[in-house]
Formats: C-alpha cells, sequence, structure tokens
C-alpha cells in the first residue's frame, strides 16, 4: 500500500480490476477544505485516459511493474515476435499492445513493459524516434527546398508519411513514433 504522497508520473496503480498509469498529477491545496491530489490516468490495458480525484493521505494500491529489454524479429499471422536480450527466451504480442507497429524494423531494440506478479507484457514502449531507409517516393523538384509542402513517402517498413519535397528515395529519414512524423534527414 502506498499513500498520495508516493505518487509520480509513470507509476502504476490498481484500480476498479485494471491497471491505471498516472500521467499527470498536482497536490491541490485550496483555500477552504482539505487537500486532495487531482491525476490523469491511463489505463493499461485499453489506453482509456481519464480524471481522478484523490484525498490527500488516501491509500491506493500500486502494481509492480517491470521494464525488459526485447529485440523485434518479425510478424506473422500469429503476432509480434520479441527476444529477450539477456536470457534469448522468445515471446509473441498481439498487434493491441504494440504501439506504432509500423515503424518497428527487424532487430529494432525495444522496452516491453510487464506485470510483476503474473509475468503478463502489458504494452510496448517504442524508442520516441526511428531512423528508416525510403525505398519510394516521387521525385523532387530544383527549387522546392524552401517550401513547406510535402509528398508521401514509402519506408522499408511498409509505413508511409508525408516528407517535404526535397526528400529523396534511398534517403535515411528520422521519424517521431508518437506521431508518425517526418522530424529530419537521418546523418
Amino acid at each position: 500500500m502506498a499513500s498520495t504522497a508516493d505518487f509520480r508520473n509513470g507509476l502504476v496503480l490498481e484500480m476498479n480490476d485494471d491497471l491505471w498509469q498516472i500521467v499527470e498529477f498536482q497536490h491541490v491545496k485550496p483555500g477552504k477544505g482539505p487537500a486532495f491530489v487531482r491525476t490523469k490516468l491511463k489505463s493499461i490495458y485499453s489506453g482509456k485516459v481519464v480524471d481522478n480525484t484523490f484525498t490527500s493521505g488516501a491509500k491506493i494500491t500500486t502494481a509492480r511493474v517491470e521494464s525488459r529489454s526485447y529485440q523485434y524479429l518479425f510478424k506473422d499471422d500469429v503476432g509480434f515476435h520479441f527476444m529477450n536480450n539477456k536470457t534469448y527466451e522468445q515471446i509473441q504480442l498481439d498487434e493491441k499492445v504494440v504501439t506504432a507497429p509500423d515503424f518497428l524494423k527487424e532487430g529494432q531494440n525495444v522496452e516491453i513493459l510487464f506485470h510483476a506478479e503474473t509475468e503478463k507484457p502489458i504494452s510496448l514502449e517504442m524508442p520516441s524516434f526511428v531512423t528508416l531507409k525510403i525505398t519510394y517516393t516521387e521525385p523532387g523538384f530544383k527549387g522546392n527546398t524552401a517550401s513547406n509542402t510535402y509528398k508521401p513517402a514509402k519506408l522499408e517498413t511498409g509505413a508511409e508519411v508525408k516528407v517535404p519535397l526535397f526528400i529523396e528515395e534511398g534517403e535515411l529519414i528520422k521519424i517521431d513514433t508518437r506521431n508518425g512524423e517526418y522530424v529530419e534527414r537521418a546523418k
């Protein structure tokens, strides 16, 4: 058991037969009445975000979660397959657990969050940015390097993103996995 004094971003709570991760919290001490903690919680399983208020000092049940490093191997009709970097044990995950599956590249390292008591995988944390090669895009035109116009480009993983007109086929680009947008040319 823990109390609201132990709140921090990323802490996982057990409430209402679900696991909730604290996205943000704020301790509020109004001029009149008792203090309370206003939180924004994200359901680990469904991804739903809710606002919840706890009275200051309230007891809560925390869930023990562990983050382990895995390497992405391949995808088949069963799901995504990963290998533990330390034990070489392989696991298979459903597509609903994998965030941004379009940007997974074979051999890429990811962090998988496990519920420590049940050893069940909860979620997959992609790196914030990935570097991928463009396999196809329309040719750019000379003189259009300063414009704010985008064109579609197909990446080596099969994903499609919008890139500036000066980007050409075969180049490496950096992609933000949180929103799927082009960031910059990779060096």
